[in-house]
């Protein structure tokens, strides 16, 4: 059973995100909206030729992108507070490509809380894991901003 934010325990990991298999679609979609169309993510043909890793590779910030989605499905919802806000991301570090059709999962573990005037901010050590591979594609602490809560009430 899924816990909510509140009733998290520090070093406390959360259930592994489903696995979200990274498509040409997605990719072409996230160039499309941000512009970056480097060869590498968009030329299927030319990535056979002449990329290293012979197929197109997903931006590291789709990964990035796709974390907050993924993660809602991570922990119970609270029916006391109804809104959870992305605040950030520290120290991102894109260490494999996510080669198309690949599929990626996030295991994220709460590292601390800290009261701000706004509610209790949530920093999870958060991985990106590539199936069927040791080197994670994406490490990073990801801030989740539970609004009006407050440090009193988690146990």
């Amino acid at each position: 059973m899924l816990k909510t934010l509140l009733e998290l325990n520090l070093n406390e990991q959360l259930p592994a995100s489903d696995w979200i298999k990274i498509t040409q679609k997605d990719i072409d979609l996230f160039a499309q909206a941000t512009g970056d169309h480097q060869w590498i993510h968009v030329d299927p043909e030319r990535c056979a030729k002449e990329s290293p890793f012979k197929a197109t590779i997903a931006h590291g910030y789709l990964t990035v992108t796709l974390m907050p989605s993924a993660f809602y499905h991570m922990f119970a919802a609270d029916p006391q507070y109804k809104t959870i806000l992305n605040y950030g991301v520290d120290k991102i570090r894109f260490l494999e490509p996510v080669r198309v059709n690949e599929q990626i999962r996030f295991i994220s573990t709460l590292s601390h809380v800290v009261q701000k005037n706004s509610g209790c901010l949530f920093y999870f050590d958060t991985e990106a894991q590539i199936e069927g591979k040791n080197k994670p594609a994406m490490k990073g602490t990801f801030l989740m901003l539970l609004v009006g809560a407050t440090l009193a009430e988690k146990q």
